[in-house]
Parts: structure tokens; C-alpha cells; sequence
């Protein structure tokens, strides 16, 4: 079984931890990683004595971000099953069958007392595994439309926690409980107002934790322009790890500074008094977590519509300005951010007032009563 096994503090790793501990499963992407994320360091700090697992893929996000973490986790060899060819599938069916038999071969002597799993193909070993075994799962769903793995475990789950009340109407069959999608610890704290800040101004530009090469063509087709027009603005840009290598190469302005990947994204939006992003409900909880205004570009291609359906959650609210994918994208992206670029009053009406973000305590309360424990707070 090819696999990673490890813990940030560098200490060895054993399948006996698995023994009542709280298992979060999710990633892929950012936008499921990042909820697991913030429900495991929920419950570390409800249950400091109970070990938290987290179980994720080799290929996705949580590859990059697990070490940083001060979790026991696990990587295993699956890959994702939409868009694949046929001999593709079969080889991501066979990982994920051949991962399932192994965490069903430790559970079986070392059992977790639950399971977590916030979508994504990552989270799918777990999830099958703890089912066949009758674990408790237990499900968070951030986006209107649930996935393809949050629609086949939702009838099994002993509660599907929704981003948005949407999602209870796509799993009828599940027990569910409207909470919003969690955010990360770094996001449950007080924001700087947005009129405090001072030039150089900072535009923010994110595609997602995998990039966005449609939205990354536009912007280095755009940002010179931009940066001239507003000589007290910069750019920092995540392009993304698959594309940062052919995109740093190009020709930029020199306040454009490309990233492929920004850790501390609550520091970077703090600092931001604008910001281009996809629309994932990821995002989109952080940017009303931070206060901070934003032009969102949904992906096209998203299950169900998704990101339109957030985004324009967000734009009636007044928090944002929806634009939708289309050509030339550079010129409409270069319209409406020089529009907010040189009017402040215009940007600050975007960014309203910090959200706070309850979706973990609301999760967490909830998993404490079905697990019948007392939280150790």
C-alpha cells in the first residue's frame, strides 16, 4: 500500500493511534481541506487528551499542508474519479479500493470512535471504510450543491452539517443541520478595519488553492495596465503550484509579485483592500470573516453551478461583484477593478462589517451530544 504516514512534531506515527481517536477526512482542494481543518483544531482544543487522524490524499492539498500541522495524519494513493477516462477510472476505482482495505484492516483492531468527512475524492477511503465497520460518520457539506461522495454517505450519516440550507433540500434522505461552512482558527479573530489601511494598496488575487489558468491569463494580461493606471497599488497573486512555473517566467510589472501558494491567507486578505477570487464557499466564508470586499469569478464548471449560486449569495449582500467567466476576461476584470481601485468609497462599501463564523461550535456542539461527551473547555 503506497502511502505517507506522518506528524508535524516529526514523532512516529503508529496505527494503534487510530484507537478512539476522532478521524477528519477531506481535501482534494482547499475548499475541502480547509473546513476539516478548522473542525479538527475545534475539537483539539474542546478535547486536547483525545487524538485527532487526519486522513487524506498524496495528490491533494493536504499533502502540502498536513506537515504544518500538529496532527497525526495519514496520505494515501487515491486519485479523483470525475472527468476521467475509462481506463482512468478504473485505475482511481481500484486505489480507492485497495485504500479502503487497508484502513479497514487497522480499524479493524484499532477502531476510531467517529469519523469526519468534508468532501472531496480524498475523503472517500475513510468514509467507505468506517461505514463497513458501523463507525459513526458524520458529514459537512459547505456548498449548495453537495458533491458526488456528500450524496451517496449522506444516508448513512448520523448528521450532514450544511454550508447552506440549499443542501437540505439535495439530500432529503439525511438528518441535517444548517451551521455554514467552518473557517480556520487564524480566521476567528479581529480583522483590521479596511479604512485603516494606507497605500501602497493591495489587490489580492486568488484562483483557489489549485490556481485558475483562465483567471491567471487574464490577470497578466491586465495587471501592467492597472499598476500604471495606480501607481499606489500592488498585486499579489497566487497563481497556483501546477501553473507557477510557466506563469513566474513571463513578463510582469514589477509590483505584481506571483506566488504559488499563500499559507497565511488571513494575513494576506487583512492586508488586502481588494480581492479577485473564485467563488468556493471556502473563500467565500473567509472574505466575510475578514470584512473584505471582493470581484468574484465563478468557476463555470462547478457541480451544480455552485460558485454562481455563492457568489451571487454574496453580491445580494452587497459584499461583492459578480462576474461571470467570459471573453475577453481580462477587460472585464480590468473595468471593474480600476472602477474600486480609485474609489475608495466604492470599495469600502464592499467590505462590510467582519462576520463572525460560528459553523465549528455549531458542529462540534452538535457532535458532542450525539457522541454524548462533556466538552473539556
Amino acid at each position: 500500500m503506497s502511502k505517507e504516514i506522518g506528524v508535524a512534531s516529526k514523532a512516529t506515527w503508529v496505527p494503534s493511534e487510530y484507537a478512539g481517536a476522532l478521524v477528519v477526512t477531506g481535501g482534494g482542494t482547499g475548499g475541502h481541506f480547509f473546513p476539516a481543518q478548522a473542525l479538527a483544531e475545534g475539537w483539539q482544543l474542546r478535547h486536547p487528551n483525545q487524538k485527532i487522524i487526519m486522513v487524506g490524499a498524496r495528490r491533494g492539498i493536504e499533502a502540502k499542508c498536513l506537515p504544518q500541522l500538529r496532527f497525526s495524519y495519514e496520505l494515501l494513493d487515491v486519485e479523483g474519479f470525475v472527468g476521467r477516462s475509462p481506463w482512468r477510472l478504473l485505475t482511481s476505482l481500484f486505489l480507492l479500493w485497495r485504500a479502503v482495505r487497508h484502513l479497514r484492516r487497522q480499524w479493524k483492531r484499532y477502531r476510531p470512535e467517529a469519523v469526519i468527512g468534508t468532501g472531496g475524492y480524498a475523503a472517500a477511503p475513510a468514509l467507505r471504510a468506517a461505514i463497513s465497520l458501523g463507525i459513526p460518520i458524520y458529514l459537512h457539506e459547505s456548498n449548495a450543491e453537495p458533491g458526488k461522495l456528500i450524496h451517496w454517505m449522506a444516508p448513512k450519516a448520523k448528521r450532514v452539517w450544511c454550508g447552506m440550507k440549499e443542501v437540505q433540500d439535495r439530500v432529503p434522505e439525511a438528518s441535517c443541520l444548517v451551521v455554514g461552512t467552518p473557517v480556520r482558527t487564524s480566521f476567528k479573530r479581529t480583522f483590521a478595519n479596511i479604512k485603516t489601511l494606507s497605500a501602497p494598496y493591495q489587490l489580492l488575487v486568488l484562483g483557489g488553492s489549485g490556481g485558475a489558468r483562465t483567471i491567471n491569463q487574464a490577470l497578466m494580461k491586465c495587471a501592467s495596465t492597472l499598476l500604471e493606471a495606480f501607481p499606489d497599488w500592488t498585486i499579489l497573486h497566487q497563481i497556483g503550484t501546477r501553473d507557477f512555473p510557466y506563469f513566474s517566467k513571463l513578463s510582469h510589472h514589477p509590483r505584481h509579485q506571483l506566488v504559488a501558494f499563500i499559507d497565511d491567507m488571513d494575513q494576506a486578505l487583512e492586508h488586502s483592500s481588494l480581492v479577485i477570487s473564485r467563488s468556493g464557499a471556502s473563500i467565500c466564508a473567509e472574505l466575510k470573516a475578514s470584512g473584505r470586499g471582493s470581484i468574484l469569478i465563478p468557476f463555470p464548471k462547478s457541480a451544480g453551478d455552485h460558485q454562481r449560486r455563492n457568489a451571487e449569495s454574496l453580491a445580494r449582500e452587497d459584499r461583492a461583484i459578480l462576474v461571470l467567466e467570459q471573453s475577453p476576461l481580462e477587460d472585464f476584470i480590468e473595468a471593474h477593478a480600476a472602477s474600486h481601485m480609485r474609489n475608495a468609497y466604492a470599495r469600502h462599501t464592499l467590505a462590510k462589517t467582519p462576520e463572525l463564523n460560528r459553523s465549528v461550535e455549531l458542529c462540534l456542539d452538535d457532535l458532542e451530544q450525539s457522541l454524548d461527551l462533556v466538552s473539556a473547555k
